[in-house]
């Protein structure tokens, strides 16, 4: 009588155990229905090219008319460039270029980063947007909400008011003081200088065709914002700096073209120095899409 309660207590060890088994299988087979978060895909870019051989001769001849004019020797050094200094060439690169002519001194830069997430939950891509968009945003521009003309309701109220200012000052002239004329020639200043900024620094001489404004480009790269930087108020020097800033995937890339005339007297062509940038900008685009 005493073996058969031992071998009922056997007998519930191994259904305690398997019961024990079932449920950790059960337990396991649980956690592996949990959704697991997959990692972000990476950008496109892992590498970056030679910067100082990314530009062609034929276009920094075009760029570096100055250079045109050196001896063979001091030429080839022009056109090679000096690489920036970084400490990782495989994550940032840069190379710039330079040359004194007899009437300015053209300079060239270009710089690019290859961004890289270190976060599985943020891709390449997203995380240099978000590099691209602190640059847009350190230039006062903003791609979410470009600056529009104002409406005809605005206009039509600045248009009412002047008009009741231009009332009310006549009312408060006597004509007998005999300052009609003076009142006559006190006109709002000639067109294009009202005071309103079209990109150009007040008193640089720039056109209006020459000082176009920074602003948000449309046709380059994923995003891309074109900045302009005429001389400095109150400098003597008529230095003018035109950048352009493209992302493309998880790259972005700054190009900086600037002028330095010879003479105070002499002003840049903006306009000038905003093509040629652009179009260096799109022919660095298509270089790093091959």
């Amino acid at each position: 009588m005493a073996y058969v309660p031992g071998v009922a207590l056997l007998a519930a060890l191994v259904v305690g155990c398997s019961a024990g088994a079932d449920s950790n299988a059960n337990g396991t087979d649980s956690k592996a229905g949990t959704p697991t978060v997959s990692p972000a895909p990476p950008g496109k870019y892992l590498t970056l090219p030679a910067p100082c051989r990314a530009v062609p001769r034929s276009t920094l001849k075009d760029l570096l008319p100055g250079a045109a004019e050196l001896p063979g020797d001091q030429q080839d050094k022009v056109f090679r460039g000096s690489a920036a200094v970084t400490y990782d060439t495989d994550r940032k690169v840069g190379c710039n270029w330079k040359a004194d002519g007899p009437n300015a001194t053209r300079s060239l830069s270009i710089d690019l980063e290859r961004v890289v997430s270190y976060d599985p939950a943020v891709s390449d891509d997203d995380r240099a947007d978000t590099v691209y968009a602190k640059k847009e945003k350190a230039a006062g521009l903003s791609s979410s909400a470009p600056p529009g003309p104002p409406d005809e309701k605005d206009k039509k109220d600045k248009k009412d008011k002047k008009g009741e200012a231009g009332e009310e000052s006549g009312k408060a002239k006597d004509p007998a003081d005999g300052d009609t004329d003076a009142t006559d020639s006190a006109d709002p200043s000639p067109s294009g200088s009202s005071g309103e900024s079209t990109g150009g620094a007040p008193g640089s001489g720039s056109s209006p065709e020459e000082a176009l404004p920074s602003r948000i480009l449309d046709d380059l790269g994923d995003a891309a914002f074109l900045q302009d930087l005429p001389k400095k108020a109150g400098s003597t020097a008529q230095h003018h700096t035109v950048s352009v800033v493209f992302r493309t995937s998880n790259v972005v890339v700054t190009v900086r073209y600037a002028e330095q005339p010879a003479l105070v007297t002499q002003v840049p062509d903006g306009k000038e120095l905003q093509e040629k940038a652009q179009a260096l900008a799109r022919k660095l685009a298509e270089t790093l899409s091959e």
